[in-house]
């Protein structure tokens, strides 16, 4: 089965599309991997981080790059917020607004 991705906003999406060169084609990639495995994709290119919401990890010269992601039925996968990580731990406030949306997307309140 293929799955289709799906962008939260037009703001997420020109969020990942200004993602630096390097980081943005290591996207490119996983999303041909996540289109072919959807939530079977584990680590070392995706990670689940709990209550459904999973992060892609891509790479580049410029750095590493978080893309978090859920799943829908009719096999979705929707994109709800990107950075660039300049730390090894993920910032609270970047995991707070995919949680945010994921909750939106499941549209729970």
């Amino acid at each position: 089965m293929n799955w289709t991705i799906v962008y939260y906003s037009a703001k997420v999406k020109a969020e990942i599309d200004d993602l630096p060169a390097g980081i943005h084609a290591s996207l490119l990639r996983l999303y041909n991997f996540l289109i072919l495995h959807g939530v079977n994709l584990r680590l070392p290119h995706s990670r689940a981080m709990g209550n459904g919401l999973f992060e892609l990890r891509p790479k580049g010269k410029e750095g590493i790059g978080r893309v978090f992601y859920c799943t829908q039925v009719s096999a979705k996968i929707v994109i709800l917020h990107s950075f660039i990580k300049k730390k090894q731990e993920t910032p609270a406030r970047e995991l707070e607004v995919a949680r945010k949306r994921l909750k939106e997307v499941r549209h729970e309140s």
